[in-house]
């Protein structure tokens, strides 16, 4: 089996019980939507630059994690558009207070810390929504707590999220957690979730991929969308070794899902 992003991390006794307990393939429906989570301008700064360096300007920075990300994610954004599938976009919303405290050692003063206060939620100009896409503002690490994302998803009669996003142990995995309790497929193409810690990052893959997900390569995420919109067809795996969900596993059912 292809080296895992998580291996590093485990210890010999956890991997030993995950290969006595292989993850169970938790597959995809056959009506996806595209959930990207807090891709907004806080966590990428104006400029890539090394995680401790942002810092200084930018507190909740993810550094250069999430400068990598963005063109895996841009080309997850391009093909759900290409083919209808619903792209719902989530953000934050400011004026309320938030679910953490602030830390008293990185407040900023003056015009240029302001106008970095203020663009804060922007989602990215690589990222923007198109006027016909959703873009939901949440006040909670989940982007269904408090928001009327589940109203929209059954509205809409999806079954499966593809989630991209940060942060991978904050708001996408609260996000992947409330999916999956709300009985939605999930998939986390791996390319395109990131952190600002490199441990927390991979071993909430791993924790998400043995309970809520299936932690996919980018290019099986693609395939599983070509495959449930009648695009040119392929295979999803569900990752590296696993056993193969296979595009006749999916419902025959094949209709277009763009939101009008």
């Amino acid at each position: 089996m292809a080296e895992r992003v998580w291996d590093q991390f485990l210890s010999e006794r956890d991997k030993a019980r995950a290969q006595a307990q292989p993850a169970l393939r938790k597959g995809g429906g056959s009506r996806p939507a595209l959930l990207l989570v807090d891709l907004y301008r806080e966590v990428f700064g104006d400029r890539p630059q090394p995680l401790l360096e942002a810092l200084e300007e930018w507190p909740n920075s993810c550094g250069l994690n999430g400068w990598e990300a963005l063109p895996h994610i841009r080309e997850l954004l391009d093909t759900a558009r290409r083919i209808g599938v619903p792209v719902i976009h989530v953000t934050g919303l400011d004026g309320v207070p938030g679910w953490r405290d602030p830390r008293p050692s990185i407040k900023r003063t003056g015009a240029a810390a302001d106008d970095r206060a203020r663009r804060r939620y922007q989602i990215v100009d690589e990222l923007a929504p198109e006027p016909d896409e959703i873009v939901l503002r949440k006040t909670a690490p989940s982007a269904f707590w408090g928001t009327p994302l589940m109203g929209l998803l059954n509205g809409m009669r999806v079954d499966t999220v593809v989630i991209a996003g940060e942060s991978t142990s904050g708001c996408v995995r609260a996000t992947v957690v409330d999916a999956k309790s709300y009985r939605l497929k999930v998939l986390l193409p791996e390319e395109c979730v990131f952190d600002r810690d490199d441990a927390c990052h991979a071993v909430n893959l791993f924790d998400m991929n043995e309970k809520y997900a299936d932690v996919i390569p980018l290019a099986d995420a693609l395939e599983y969308l070509a495959a449930v919109t009648g695009t040119p067809t392929g295979t999803y795996t569900g990752g590296p070794g696993d056993s193969a969900l296979r595009t006749e596993d999916v419902t025959e059912e094949k209709v277009p899902v763009r939101l009008p």
